[in-house]
């Protein structure tokens, strides 16, 4: 990934500050999983095959933040979470408007809004990272 950083810094965010982290954590009333915790502290918010929101965005993901993306996945839930998603964070989302979400124990879900399903998409930020960009 760092390759492609260097040829499209755009695609890369500003590093995660412990005290950005431990904020959102705070205001959410999570805890981050460990994965998703390096990944942001290593790269911000960045596209990896898949756009992984942070604070400090590449600017081609935009400004919507981490805490943007959780609390509108809650709001979309009508505050109905599916179970063993409760502590989940909105890591992303697909482009039709499904978030895609990092569970506590790390599992990646996407959450189908218009069905109120989850699908697994993968059993780790690390595993998504090379479904979807394989060079990662």
């Amino acid at each position: 990934m760092e390759a492609l950083y260097l040829d499209h810094p755009s695609l890369r965010g500003t590093p995660a500050t412990d005290q950005q982290i431990l904020g959102a954590q705070e205001r959410l009333g999570v805890t981050f999983h460990p994965d998703y915790i390096d990944f942001i502290k290593h790269y911000g918010g960045s596209f990896g095959g898949v756009d992984i929101h942070a604070f400090g965005n590449g600017s081609l993901l935009g400004t919507c933040t981490v805490i943007d993306l959780t609390l509108g996945f809650r709001e979309l839930c009508d505050h109905f979470i599916p179970t063993g998603l409760e502590d989940a964070i909105a890591i992303s989302d697909d482009g039709g408007g499904n978030p895609i979400l990092i569970s506590s124990r790390g599992q990646i879900y996407l959450y189908l809004h218009d069905e109120h399903k989850v699908e697994l998409l993968a059993s780790s930020l690390e595993a998504l990272l090379e479904q979807s960009f394989p060079c990662a």
